[in-house]
């Protein structure tokens, strides 16, 4: 028997954590706009309000609860608050955004820790603390093409986005079939992070130009239909993978 399950996150509840800007703000606000409860958390009050507001006017219920990706704790804090609230989690998304603009040879040991703490260890934690109580459900980790491209002056952020992958991969084996883990590895997307570092008019802009279909960089909302995908049951095949979303960019290779 075939199933035919919609391709869709209506009725489901969904916590984003780093969900407050750049690509967790967007799958946040895209989740709301096909139907789901969002809880989008991160380590500032402000922004946390500020987000939950634009949920609620997508009709989304949510509540307001700050985490820091790098305190076991505050992780734990935000699982049992949706919990309580919601009764359980069928999605979470992992989406910090943290960067050390250093190269291997001049990376600081205090900054190399924090980008592991916050894009691997922090994964990790994620995963095994909202794990324990999903009964069945959907994990996504934001995964990086700096795995595949030799980007300069983020050594360590590449590292830890490598070892993410393995994690994946790890966490889809053993905690399938019931709780599917995936990825989604975007190319250059629009945000805080990227801003000033590939601008027009710069040799990394040029590159992004050359490589890419549309010649520009992407924006958070051109993730939400992969992050959709994922999150729904209609995927109830797919576990173990990253799906790139770069407009080509790692497919192209040289110049005719």
């Amino acid at each position: 028997m075939v199933r035919t399950e919609a391709l869709t996150v209506a009725g489901k509840t969904a916590v984003v954590i780093g969900g407050t800007s750049g690509i967790g703000r967007g799958i946040a606000l895209g989740f709301a706009e096909n139907g789901a409860d969002v809880v989008a958390s991160s380590r500032t009050e402000e922004r946390v309000a500020s987000v939950a507001a634009e949920l609620r006017n997508r009709d989304a219920e949510t509540i307001e609860q700050t985490c820091d990706a790098t305190k076991p704790e505050t992780v734990a804090s935000l699982r049992d608050a949706v919990v309580d609230r919601f009764g359980s989690v069928d999605v979470l998304v992992y989406a910090p955004s943290y960067i050390a603009r250093q190269g291997v040879m001049d990376a600081e040991p205090d900054e190399w820790n924090r980008v592991f703490d916050v894009q691997l260890t922090g994964a990790h934690r994620a995963t095994q603390l909202f794990a324990e109580t999903m009964d069945s459900g959907s994990i996504i980790h934001i995964a990086s093409a700096s795995v595949y491209c030799t980007i300069p002056k983020v050594a360590a952020y590449a590292c830890a986005k490598g070892g993410l992958d393995v994690l994946i991969k790890m966490a889809a084996r053993e905690l399938g079939p019931a709780i599917r883990v995936n990825g989604i590895r975007p190319g250059f997307i629009r945000s805080e992070q990227t801003e000033g570092t590939y601008t027009p008019g710069t040799p990394r802009f040029d590159e992004i130009q050359r490589r890419t279909t549309t010649g520009r960089l992407g924006d958070p909302e051109e993730l939400v239909g992969c992050a959709v995908l994922l999150a729904s049951d209609a995927n109830s095949y797919l576990t173990g993978e990253i799906i790139t979303v770069d407009d080509g960019f790692i497919a192209a290779t040289f110049e005719e």
